[in-house]
């Protein structure tokens, strides 16, 4: 790192602490995903709203803003961030009574929420939370595939043999349940899903499929499908995150090197099609237009290759470090709102190719943004 590096990350974190500062007063009792037209936070949390199923309390990304206090609050030692994660930990713990309409994404639940609060602080009620979570996460594994199920029923397609790259990132709550509980059980789950995805998700060039459908009832692999991509065969810029540091996030949990191979593998091939401008699209195969953006998997796939950098030898951490620089310098001059119009950072975000709304504001890209900048200033512990 240069010290023009070092200073732009300063500035960088100076301006995240002002945002967030008056952001997380203005929404201290929502839980938000994305902004309206004015610029404003909504709530997943808000039960006067007719929320479905998947869609309220148990919305997939609502552990990022605890997430986002939590890390303001290594940094700044403000109670009042740790306050106001509590205030959302509180709230997603009622999914467990409700129970349906939880599904695999219980890890990016609770990870940066419970799991967060009790490595943070010892909390042991966070604890107890995230230990639950564990075990509904574990019980979605499907031993004839070794797979984790991703989604819940649904009418129109049967999903029981589906599996997610995202799911990556949520075996993260398995490695730290077997850590804290000393029961290899949950790591076996984690390490067999991994390996399974190792297998199937991850193509010889690096790249990875979105989607991997097994036989739930033999565990034969069936068939990859396009997911949230361009397209079948295409490579979803956000999935190739969650490969990325989704691995290295296995390797640090479990020492076995081939995870960390993977994620070389992934990292070498999102590399080499990062564009000159470092603005990151939805799918590094699509077509040139419509030029559809995706700023959190922008900001995904920087947090993985800074991770990665920790993981390999000195020689090699500039191989790593420099693109990932490079994608967040981009994100804080072309795409970070630091004004007091929006209550998100980081613009430009698309959460499928084919949907009909582009370029909107996620919670968990200003999650992934401001993560990925405090690990190259060192600032907090390790979130997964």
């Amino acid at each position: 790192m240069t010290d023009r590096d070092q200073a732009w990350i300063s500035d960088t974190m100076d301006k995240i602490r002002e945002k967030i500062g008056w952001v997380s007063e203005k929404n201290k009792d929502k839980i938000p995903y994305t902004t309206n037209e004015n610029g404003d936070y909504d709530d997943r949390s808000d039960m006067t709203k007719k929320w479905n199923a998947d869609d309220g309390l148990n919305w997939w990304t609502n552990g990022f803003w605890g997430g986002i206090m939590w890390l303001l609050y290594q940094d700044t030692k403000d109670e009042r961030y740790a306050a106001i994660a509590r205030t959302c930990e509180r709230k997603l713990e009622q999914t467990f009574s409700d129970f349906y309409g939880l599904h695999h994404d219980v890890g990016f639940m609770f990870m940066p929420t419970a799991v967060a609060d009790y490595r943070i602080t010892g909390n042991e009620e966070a604890k107890k939370a995230a230990l639950h979570a564990a075990n509904l996460l574990a019980g979605r594994f499907n031993p004839q595939g070794n797979f984790i199920r991703a989604w819940n029923d649904s009418p129109n397609q049967d999903t029981r043999g589906w599996a997610i790259i995202d799911c990556m990132f949520n075996i993260s709550l398995l490695y730290w349940a077997s850590e804290e509980t000393d029961d290899p059980r949950y790591r076996q789950i984690a390490m067999r899903h991994a390996d399974s995805v190792m297998t199937h998700f991850v193509r010889q060039d690096g790249s990875s499929i979105h989607i991997g459908e097994f036989d739930p009832e033999t565990g034969a692999f069936v068939k990859s499908r396009g997911g949230q991509g361009y397209g079948e065969g295409s490579a979803w810029t956000r999935g190739q995150g969650w490969a990325l540091y989704g691995f290295v996030n296995s390797y640090i949990n479990s020492g076995k090197a081939e995870y960390l191979d993977t994620a070389k593998r992934v990292a070498h091939y999102c590399i080499a099609n990062i564009p000159e401008s470092g603005i990151i699209p939805v799918d590094f195969r699509q077509p040139a237009e419509p030029a559809w953006e995706d700023s959190c998997g922008a900001c995904v796939i920087a947090g993985g290759l800074i991770e990665l950098a920790n993981h390999v030898p000195d020689i090699e951490k500039q191989i790593y470090l420099r693109p990932a620089v490079k994608i967040l310098k981009a994100i804080t001059e072309k795409r970070a709102d630091w004004s007091h119009d929006c209550d998100a950072i980081v613009q430009n975000c698309t959460g499928a190719y084919h949907d009909r709304r582009h370029h909107f504001t996620m919670v968990y890209a200003d999650y992934f943004y401001i993560e990925a900048v405090y690990k190259l200033n060192r600032t907090g512990i390790f979130m997964w």
